[in-house]
């Protein structure tokens, strides 16, 4: 039976079995609201694979090695990091272990070329999002983000994955964990499945909640991020049903259940997006000042710089669905796009060619 822990306690530090042979590890995240980022550890006859794996910074390492000891473990016997996406919270010290113990780093495919952008621009800025803030016309909210300190770029810890994942299977001891692709946080943002014991480590894919930010990477380029998310989340109501093991948060018991409430979530958002823009003509920077924020409904000038940008690039992520919908039309005007709400029956002013879920598929 899954143990399930209080909703405010689950960043407290420690291992907390969640089956025979899996653990949860909550690592801490200063500085961060998300408070804590979850490693799964499996106890594997041959030694320890790791789900995810942390962020590189020391009060990290040793919340994992107290763990770990609680568990009659050490860091020595982790042989295998499985990662669900690219971000320093998740990736960063699966590299540093890997330096320390030799440790097999996994990563999915899709976050190829976002380590290549690291390479080549030196920085783990998320050029990407600031590239789409500033398309979404909030120009000064950009360089305040551009000018924060980011704490500096160390290339070490960006290193290249021992191996690529795509859709795929891999065995460790008799656990099989089944790889699934889920875009729409990150490009590459892979799940883990773990059919015979029905536990998703789901990353930042689903979380119990909140919901993840869309398209947060380096870089960016052609698609609809929020399209692929709800792809993505569609996808997991039609895998057997499995217990939630999320990045952030405590224990779930239905995938299905919480996938099922984002999908109603965002549906609820588009149509809320749709109607600030009533019959105006605005850029996402303006819709998002008219939206309530998290649950609380916190007004956009309330939010620090950093969630503002978060908030920017998810309204203009969901009007960018809009516009694939046939909802609304997209036009861009010294790099601003601005959108309008389509009339019925008018023509679509310009068109992603993206296949976009709606409620009704659901």
């Amino acid at each position: 039976m899954t143990t399930r822990f209080d909703r405010g306690q689950w960043a407290q530090s420690g291992a907390q079995t969640v089956r025979p042979g899996v653990h949860r590890v909550p690592l801490p995240l200063p500085e961060d609201g998300l408070r804590a980022v979850n490693v799964y550890v499996l106890e594997e006859d041959d030694g320890l694979v790791l789900i995810d794996g942390g962020w590189s910074i020391p009060e990290s390492r040793k919340a994992l090695e107290d763990a770990l000891a609680g568990l009659g473990h050490d860091l020595a016997e982790i042989t295998h990091i499985l990662v669900t996406h690219i971000h320093r919270d998740h990736y960063t010290q699966a590299v540093d272990l890997r330096r320390l113990l030799g440790s097999r780093v996994y990563l999915g495919s899709g976050e190829r070329r976002g380590l290549e952008l690291l390479g080549e621009l030196h920085t783990d800025q998320p050029v990407g999002s600031l590239r789409t803030l500033r398309r979404a016309g909030a120009l000064e909210l950009a360089d305040r983000i551009e000018a924060m300190d980011h704490g500096g770029f160390d290339p070490a810890v960006w290193e290249a994955p021992d191996r690529w994942l795509e859709a795929e299977e891999l065995r460790f001891g008799d656990r099989t964990l089944r790889v699934v692709p889920t875009p729409g946080h990150t490009r590459g943002h892979v799940v883990y499945l773990d059919e015979a014991r029905g536990l998703l480590f789901s990353g930042d894919h689903v979380l119990p909640h909140i919901t993840p930010s869309i398209g947060f990477e380096l870089g960016d380029g052609p698609g609809l991020p929020l399209g692929d998310y709800l792809t993505s989340l569609h996808l997991m109501t039609t895998l057997a049903d499995a217990t939630l093991l999320p990045a952030h948060g405590p224990v779930g018991d239905s995938v299905h259940r919480r996938a099922a409430e984002l999908l109603a979530h965002h549906d609820d958002r588009l149509a809320e997006t749709l109607a600030v823009l009533g019959a105006r003509t605005l850029d996402a920077h303006a819709v998002a000042q008219e939206l309530g924020w998290t649950r609380r409904k916190v007004p956009f000038e309330d939010l620090n710089p950093f969630n503002q940008m978060l908030a920017v690039n998810e309204t203009a992520a969901h009007l960018d669905v809009l516009v694939a919908r046939g909802e609304a039309s997209r036009a861009c005007e010294d790099d601003v796009n601005r959108y309008a709400r389509c009339v019925p029956g008018a023509g679509v002013g310009t068109d992603d060619g993206a296949s976009v879920p709606t409620q009704a598929s659901v």
